[in-house]
């Protein structure tokens, strides 16, 4: 029954695709679904785009391992991401009329800032991508017992089509319909876990002291990394393309700053729905840890000891956390590789052969997301790796830039260069203090000296006048 569930499923999500591939006209429809998305579209597609894989195949592990430490780390800090956007970056940059974090740097700087910063974050996103490829694969592998290297590759064919042909028309009409799912399909399962344990309270009875701290266990090494996932969620994430899309997207700077607050009530909401019900899982048989290191113990658990209606409506859920995810995120590179790369380079470009070579960049982002899949199968870790270039690179010439006056194109470039070198140096000599956090530190006072240093000329000038 679920064999056949799951092939039927992805089928209607192609067709929800192919039909809204028919607003597709121009480029912009393809990449900002013509700037026509009210809240609560903006608010959902944000949510689903990162409800994803590492939320209900990663987290919930390390949940059950470490406790309300790693709920902190991974959960409340993305919550606190989207109010930061909302409350301080989302009004200012709608306002722009941009398209990508990318042409922010072209406004601001210069057009060879907004090249290298194009160019860095195409890199972050087949790290994030090769996520859900990586949980996708496990889906298939406990269901249809396909080897997950196949499933790799069976699930980034899927992604691709689905992603090809609709754009953010088709992203924001199946995210409705697939958070909807998601909060059915994980409410039904947790109900019926709880009818299991009778009640949340035996979840928590045998844990230590130590699960309920919502800080982690006393050492240097636990501390960083700790800090480390927590910055790279709350601070890396603040540029990241695929939620400015949505933001873009939005028919009013309203629209996009209340969408992105309504993403952040749903995220802490909902997010916590798989870590519990891992908790009883784990509870109640202890011995599904040991699978896949506990990153698949939610769909083992549901595939021994649920039943077919139960299964249906989980594997539905977790289908569209998934898609979800993985169509937004490849749409985001694919969209900078378009906007910010082949059409300044290419003068005579039509919006016609935009929209082609944006497409085309969706097969090629898949291909390298495929490559990272393959070498490491870890979820978390694939997740927290895809922010780090944004945290140590990225973060400070975007935030120093929109809200400080003095920024400059010096600055930039220094905070561009020393973070990263930082950052790589650090992460060669595997330094004990996780080295995001130096890079992060390193590249905001280099964007602060920098700019201070040698302040940008016409600047200069305008403030004696």
């Amino acid at each position: 029954m679920i064999a056949i569930f799951i092939p039927f499923y992805i089928v209607i999500t192609l067709a929800i695709g192919f039909w809204a591939s028919k607003r597709v006209k121009t480029s912009t429809d393809f990449t900002l679904a013509g700037k026509s998305l009210s809240t609560s579209f903006v608010g959902v597609t944000i949510f689903a785009t990162w409800f994803g894989s590492s939320f209900v195949m990663g987290n919930p592990s390390y949940f059950v391992t470490n406790g309300i430490s790693s709920f902190v780390a991974l959960i409340v800090s993305a919550s606190i991401c989207l109010v930061l956007i909302a409350y301080f970056y989302a009004k200012k940059l709608y306002k722009m009329n941009i398209v990508t974090v990318a042409d922010f740097f072209r406004v601001r700087y210069n057009r060879k800032l907004e090249t290298t910063v194009s160019t860095i974050v195409i890199f972050t996103y087949p790290h994030w991508i090769a996520a859900q490829f990586v949980a996708l694969a496990y889906l298939f592998q406990s269901v249809l017992g396909i080897q997950v290297e196949y499933g790799i590759v069976l699930g980034a064919s899927i992604v691709v089509l689905y992603t090809y042909i609709g754009g953010m028309w088709a992203v924001s009409y199946t995210d409705m319909l697939q958070s909807i799912l998601i909060v059915i399909g994980l409410m039904l399962l947790f109900i019926n876990i709880l009818g299991q344990t009778g009640g949340i309270a035996p979840l928590f009875a045998d844990k230590p002291t130590s699960f309920f701290s919502p800080f982690p266990q006393d050492g240097l090494d636990n501390w960083s990394e700790y800090i480390a996932t927590f910055l790279a969620i709350t601070i890396g994430a603040i540029p990241a393309q695929e939620v400015y899309q949505r933001i873009f997207s939005a028919k009013s700077a309203k629209a996009a700053v209340r969408g992105s607050y309504l993403a952040a009530i749903l995220l802490l909401l909902f997010a916590a729905v798989p870590l519990l019900i891992a908790l009883g899982a784990a509870h109640l048989h202890p011995e599904l840890m040991a699978v896949d290191e506990g990153q698949a113990i939610i769909p083992v658990m549901v595939s021994q000891y649920s039943g077919i209606p139960l299964q249906i409506l989980f594997y539905g859920a977790l289908i569209s956390a998934i898609l979800s995810t993985s169509s937004g995120a490849m749409l985001a590179p694919a969209t900078v590789i378009g906007e910010n790369l082949l059409k300044p380079n290419l003068p005579n470009l039509t919006d016609k052969k935009l929209l082609l070579f944006t497409r085309l960049s969706v097969i090629l982002v898949a291909l390298v997301s495929c490559y990272f899949a393959f070498s490491d199968l870890d979820i978390v870790g694939l997740l927290v790796a895809s922010l780090a270039l944004l945290m140590v690179c990225v973060f400070a010439p975007f935030t120093f830039g929109l809200f400080w006056k003095k920024s400059s194109v010096f600055g930039a470039w220094s905070a561009i260069i020393a973070g990263g070198s930082v950052w790589f140096l650090c992460y060669l000599f595997e330094t004990r203090i996780d080295a995001t956090i130096y890079g992060l530190v390193i590249s905001c006072l280099a964007m602060v000296s920098g700019s201070l240093l040698r302040p940008d000329r016409h600047k200069e000038k305008q403030t004696k006048e």
